[in-house]
C-alpha cells in the first residue's frame, strides 16, 4: 500500500501536471522573454532567442522531470534530446512569429514584440506539454500514471457488484477490468 501511495504522489494526474507545467513553464517563459529582450539589444534577435531557448530548455527539462511529471531522479540524455526536439519546434514557431511581425510592422514596439512572442510561446507550450507527458516522461508504454492494481481490483469488484445487482459480494474470484484511461476513474 505504501508503494501505491508513493507512486500516486510521484505521478500527478493530467490536471495537476498541467498546472505544474504552467507554473514552471510559464515562469521560465516569462523570464526567458525578458532575457531575450535584454540579449537582443546586444546581439541579433534570432541568436538571442536561440541562446535563451537552449538554456531554458535544459533547466525546464530538469524542472519538468522532477516537479511537473514526477519522473524522479535526474533526466536521461534521451529525455533531454526529446525535450530539445520539442523545444526546437517551439523555437521555430516563435522565430517565425517574430519574423512575420517584423514583415507586417516596420518598427514594432517592445510591448507588441512581447505580446507576439508570449502568444507564440503559449501555443507551443500546450503542444510541448502533450509531447512531454505522452512521450518524453511517459511511464509504462505511453500511459502516464496507470492506476495501481489494488485500486483496479477494488473498482472492478464494485462495478461487477453494480452490474450483478450486488450478488457478487463474496470477494472471491478474479475479475479483469481493462481501462485505457490514463487517469484513475
Amino acid at each position: 500500500m505504501d508503494t501505491a501511495r508513493s507512486n500516486r504522489r510521484a505521478t500527478p494526474g493530467a490536471l495537476a501536471a498541467f498546472a505544474r507545467f504552467v507554473l514552471c513553464g510559464g515562469g521560465l517563459g516569462l523570464a526567458s522573454s525578458f532575457a531575450v529582450a535584454g540579449l537582443a539589444s546586444w546581439a541579433p534577435w534570432a541568436l538571442a532567442n536561440a541562446l535563451v531557448t537552449a538554456a531554458s530548455t535544459l533547466l525546464g527539462t530538469e524542472l519538468h522531470a522532477r516537479f511537473t511529471f514526477g519522473a524522479g531522479g535526474r533526466t536521461t540524455w534521451r529525455q533531454h534530446a526529446q525535450s530539445a526536439g520539442s523545444a526546437g519546434a517551439a523555437f521555430a514557431v516563435t522565430s517565425l512569429a517574430m519574423l512575420a511581425l517584423h514583415q507586417v510592422v516596420a518598427a514594432p514596439g517592445a510591448v507588441l514584440e512581447q505580446a507576439v512572442y508570449l502568444s507564440a510561446s503559449a501555443l507551443t507550450g500546450v503542444a510541448r506539454f502533450v509531447v512531454l507527458r505522452l512521450v518524453v516522461f511517459a511511464r509504462s508504454g505511453g500511459v502516464p500514471s496507470a492506476p495501481s492494481s489494488e485500486r483496479c481490483q477494488g473498482r472492478s469488484r464494485r462495478r461487477m457488484e453494480a452490474v450483478n445487482g450486488g450478488r457478487n459480494r463474496s470477494g472471491g474470484g478474479s475479475h479483469l477490468l481493462v481501462s485505457f484511461s490514463p487517469e484513475p476513474l
